[in-house]
């Protein structure tokens, strides 16, 4: 029973993947996202609008923070991903967003994406970030009270996390996972 629960949990996972764009509500619309940028680096919200048209790059379920996360891609970035190609090439945006996970009402022993907690992103830009690992700026989103508000600690944690992950990988955790 151990071992089938986290099995069950990947195989919803990965079927909500397949079958689901990030945002259920807008496929194929453009979202309006509010006017905010990052202290510090200054990107702004709007930088990423229109990313419930991005493609799905990983999935993720923080157990720390009993979120599920969607790690989404524009072309450039999807291209190199799934061909395994680093380092990204300029222009590429990754996004992730975070969901708080809920018990399924009709199947209890699963969790699915509830509230939006978070939505961050990277966009590669060497003119814009010299200085950044990668040419790497971050931005990170935080939804509470059903507002959105610019993460008040800026990038530096961003960055200092983002080195972790390593130059070999362009300082991204997230791998492609083939959905067939």
């Amino acid at each position: 029973m151990k071992r089938f629960l986290p099995l069950l949990f990947i195989a919803v996972l990965l079927a909500s993947c397949s079958s689901v764009s990030p945002d259920r509500h807008q496929k194929g619309k453009t979202q309006q996202l509010p006017v905010l940028e990052m202290p510090g680096n200054h990107l702004a919200f709007k930088e990423i609008e229109g990313y419930n048209r991005y493609r799905i790059v990983a999935t993720h379920y923080r157990t720390d923070k009993k979120e599920l996360r969607y790690v989404l891609a524009n072309d450039k970035a999807f291209k190199a991903l799934s061909e395994n190609r680093y380092p990204l090439p300029e222009g590429s945006k990754v996004v992730k967003i975070g969901w708080k996970t809920n018990k399924m009402a009709r199947f209890g022993a699963a969790l699915e994406a509830g509230k939006i907690q978070r939505v961050e992103y990277m966009v590669k830009d060497s003119n814009r970030f010299p200085g950044n690992p990668g040419y790497w700026g971050y931005a990170r989103f935080v939804k509470q009270n059903g507002k959105y508000r610019a993460w008040d600690k800026g990038t530096a944690a961003c960055i200092a996390c983002h080195n972790t992950a390593g130059k070999e990988q362009d300082f991204l955790f997230s791998r492609y996972q083939k959905v067939y």
